[in-house]
């Protein structure tokens, strides 16, 4: 059977620092991710209730909270576009939907979101084959 599937994360706070703020105003301290993963209907749709039968998102969330942690970051972008790197370093993630949000911003949140078809995951699968990650640990699975 084919088909696709979706697995949501929503809400998932990241341990990190963004931006810079001037003495008095208020920083925001609370950074908030939601990723949409396209995989195979064939994850999902499972003969038996074992892990080697479903995409395991347990190693990506680890990885996730690491980039999240490992520096200060100046821009949501920058952080988000690290994120997305390894996402895409999981063959079996199709598409994704990936939204970063900051808070508090004048009562409520500000965030940045992106949307990656399967053609953008390839062009971006071929530019992490060109490029290590920054910090010099990329995804591997």
């Amino acid at each position: 059977m084919t088909g696709q599937a979706r697995i949501a994360m929503r809400g998932l706070h990241l341990p990190c620092t963004i931006g810079h703020y001037p003495t008095g105003t208020v920083a925001p301290d609370l950074h908030l991710l939601d990723l949409i993963l396209t995989i195979s209907s064939e994850h999902v749709l499972v003969a038996a209730d074992e892990m080697a039968q479903v995409f395991d998102y347990d190693p990506l969330l680890a990885q996730i909270s690491r980039i999240a942690c490992a520096r200060h970051y100046v821009t949501q972008e920058y952080l988000l576009t690290r994120i997305v790197r390894v996402c895409a370093a999981y063959k079996q993630i199709t598409a994704l939907e990936a939204k970063l949000r900051k808070s508090p911003v004048g009562g409520g949140t500000v965030g940045v979101e992106l949307i990656l078809k399967s053609e953008d995951l390839e062009k971006l699968r071929a530019l992490n084959a060109d490029q290590a990650e920054p910090d010099g640990q990329g995804a591997n699975q």
